[in-house]
């Protein structure tokens, strides 16, 4: 495959994607190939490339005679994904909390007051952009840049659930409370109160994995 043709399906994808993580693309959302095509003014070729490439990260199923569609995973694959998520954010508080600098310290408090603001405007888009800084952050202070690419990846391949599960009723203020006993592990530098403080505010089993279900149905319904 030529370089520039690669090139140019990445793009592709990543712009699909962004549009799946975003909710502009709902689930249960027919992708088609020529519509595709037109509107990024390229061929069908690239824009196929790109769908095969988002089929093997689960975001897009391609069926038989239907074409590519926006899916969800499998929920006990959807269970699977967010306990590993679980277990790399523990690792990230538990290294932040071993080795917090002053400036990671700083921006850590200040992305905590901007998720507390978006919590009192009860703003649930708000608060998932201020949700992912507050995360990002935890990870660039854990100083193991591998890890925190790792989590970085599975953050955004895991985005669309998460931001649908802070629209369940109360979860913003339950959130913010999570985060702030997070913060005040990871500044006192306990490492195994940061570690599995961090471990449930991410893994969605219980009440709350139903509440994520009965919204990826609803999104599937209004597709």
């Amino acid at each position: 495959m030529e370089p520039e043709r690669v090139n140019q399906s990445s793009r592709l994808r990543q712009t699909i994607e962004t549009e799946i993580i975003d909710g502009r693309l709902a689930i249960g959302a027919r992708l088609d190939e020529t519509e595709l095509a037109e509107r990024f003014g390229v061929s069908r070729t690239p824009i196929r490339e790109a769908l095969l490439q988002l089929a093997m990260t689960g975001l897009v199923e391609i069926k038989p005679r239907r074409g590519a569609l926006v899916s969800a995973p499998d929920p006990q694959l959807l269970i699977a994904m967010f306990e590993t998520m679980a277990e790399i954010e523990a690792s990230c508080g538990r290294l932040a909390a071993r080795r917090l600098v002053p400036a990671d310290e700083a921006a850590l408090t200040a992305a905590l007051a901007a998720c507390a603001v978006a919590a009192a405007a009860q703003d649930p888009e708000a608060y998932y952009a201020e949700n992912y800084v507050f995360h990002t952050v935890i990870y660039r202070a854990c100083r193991n840049a591998f890890l925190a690419e790792q989590a970085r990846q599975l953050h955004r391949r895991l985005a669309l659930f998460r931001r649908m599960q802070l629209r369940a009723r109360h979860r913003l203020g339950q959130s913010l409370a999570e985060h702030e006993a997070i913060v005040a592990a990871i500044v006192a530098g306990d490492e195994v109160a940061a570690s599995d403080l961090l471990r449930a505010h991410v893994i969605v089993q219980g009440d709350r994995f139903s509440d994520l279900v009965a919204s990826l149905r609803a999104n599937t319904d209004a597709a």
